[in-house]
């Protein structure tokens, strides 16, 4: 599915930006509109890197995914997910059942549209700040088939949360999990004292959004994540996640105020 069959779906109003399609823009997918290309532009002017450290994120779940899969998960549930474009989870993990969830009814209907009929891939509405009753739901109890050893994956979430609600939403997680599960997560920091105007301007694009944007310290990421542990690889920069090298990561990219992003998969033990 293209634009131009997106444009189909009911709701989807083409010169009205849309996150999920602005996301995907950046990504270099073709599910947008020129009001999307034209909003993620608008970001770029601002903090130029965007496009560079969102495209890694998704690289990072890519490559969590492939390794999860390697330790023989066979059942994924993902949040916030954003539409399920040929680069998302169940492309990675063909064989293994993917669960996307969102809160944007636009998106689901969206993204439904554009997993047609795969029985191993589900698209139903979470509300992260309640996962742990999303968790407990019959229809998701089902279709993860009873199974609680599961990879989840929250990739790129907790800047658009506060303190108390990332908390409840890794420990709800943690509570329904059965030991041995994992989670891959993502954190993204700056240098406290530092800003810019621009950057100003960008955390208020997501203000007026009604996305408010929090950015904690590393070890305040790794406190509100308790009581999962780390992985053996511990947590990195996504760039070392990734295996690139120190080079690829310039300081223009850090944007003058230290701008880094972190992965770590977390586990139940």
């Amino acid at each position: 599915m293209d634009s131009n069959e997106l444009a189909s779906v009911p709701g989807v109003n083409p010169l009205i930006p849309d996150a999920s399609r602005i996301y995907d823009y950046t990504l270099g997918g073709t599910h947008n509109f020129e009001a999307d290309r034209q909003a993620a532009e608008f970001m770029f002017s601002m903090v130029p890197s965007t496009r560079k450290w969102v495209r890694m994120l998704r690289a990072g779940l890519q490559t969590a995914a492939r390794r999860l899969g390697a330790e023989g998960f066979t059942h994924w549930v993902d949040f916030a997910s954003g539409l399920p474009t040929a680069d998302h989870v169940h492309t990675v993990l063909p064989d293994a059942r993917v669960l996307y969830s969102d809160l944007s009814p636009l998106t689901i209907s969206s993204a439904k549209h554009l997993l047609g009929d795969n029985p191993r891939v589900r698209y139903l509405e979470c509300d992260i700040r309640r996962a742990g009753d999303f968790l407990k739901r019959p229809d998701v109890e089902a279709f993860l088939e009873g199974q609680r050893r599961v990879a989840f994956g929250a990739n790129a979430i907790t800047v658009f949360l506060s303190a108390e609600d990332n908390r409840r939403f890794f420990r709800d997680l943690y509570d329904w999990a059965a030991p041995g599960s994992k989670l891959f997560t993502t954190f993204e920091t700056k240098e406290a004292a530092k800003t810019t105007p621009q950057w100003e301007q960008f955390i208020g694009m997501f203000e007026r959004m009604g996305e408010p944007f929090h950015l904690y310290s590393l070890p305040e990421y790794l406190d509100i994540c308790g009581p999962w542990a780390q992985d053996r690889m511990g947590v990195v920069p996504v760039r070392e996640f990734l295996g690139l090298p120190p080079e690829y990561i310039t300081e223009a990219d850090r944007e003058n105020i230290g701008v880094e992003f972190y992965a770590v998969i977390l586990e139940k033990r």
